[in-house]
């Protein structure tokens, strides 16, 4: 997208850096420098407001990341863009057909009715839930990977959706100030709603969690 768009040598192109290495990689194969903003946390897309802050003179392109069933606020993006004369590009997710999407909604409704002890997504209508990804609050990753232990310990399948930003790793660092990139990698733990899940699965996971949320400090 980036090549066909003619961004390259001596352009900046805004992403996010919370997220994989990929989307920096394909800025810098187009000859362009990647520039990192933060997110919204709610989302955990990237937020717009950051994004202009972030734009310059060289800025030719920003790329939304559709996160985790979470939209991009496009919208705002595209305002932005045509004040500067900025593209933007959209990267979306894989689309899971309608049956399944309800299912998952229908599990995620179910488990931010009963979890306590982490915080649950925020929701809203048009969220798919391609992960349902909650926070461990605490004093940072030691408490999230502990959590994350003992739940697999239990056999559940959880997992950390982005377990270094784009902007600490060696091959992409930049010395910027991104604190809710920087909390997001500390605190997200994706939890399974796969459609195919039974109640009994579901309430299984609920009791695993609630066990062990009261031995953590909530910073909400």
């Amino acid at each position: 997208m980036l090549q066909a768009a003619g961004v390259g040598a001596g352009d900046e192109v805004i992403v996010p850096a919370y997220g994989h290495a990929e989307l920096a990689e394909a800025v810098l194969l187009a000859g362009a420098a990647p520039v990192y903003a933060d997110i919204d946390p709610d989302t955990y897309c990237i937020d717009p407001a950051h994004v202009a802050a972030c734009v310059t003179g060289r800025t030719a392109a920003v790329v939304a990341v559709h996160r985790f069933g979470h939209r991009a606020d496009v919208v705002r993006l595209r305002e932005l863009g045509q004040r500067h004369g900025v593209l933007v590009l959209e990267q979306g997710e894989s689309e899971k057909p309608y049956d399944e999407v309800a299912q998952r909604r229908a599990h995620a409704a179910y488990l931010s009715g009963r979890l306590n002890g982490v915080r649950t997504p925020t929701g809203h209508d048009g969220h798919t839930y391609q992960q349902y990804v909650v926070r461990v609050p605490g004093n940072g990753r030691p408490d999230r990977d502990a959590f994350a232990r003992v739940l697999r310990g239990k056999g559940v399948d959880c997992s950390v959706p982005v377990k270094t930003p784009v902007h600490r790793m060696p091959a992409f660092r930049r010395d910027v100030v991104l604190p809710e990139t920087e909390r997001a990698a500390d605190e997200t733990l994706a939890l399974p709603v796969d459609a195919h899940m039974s109640r009994r699965q579901l309430q299984r996971l609920v009791t695993s969690c609630n066990a062990l949320g009261g031995l953590l400090q909530p910073a909400f």
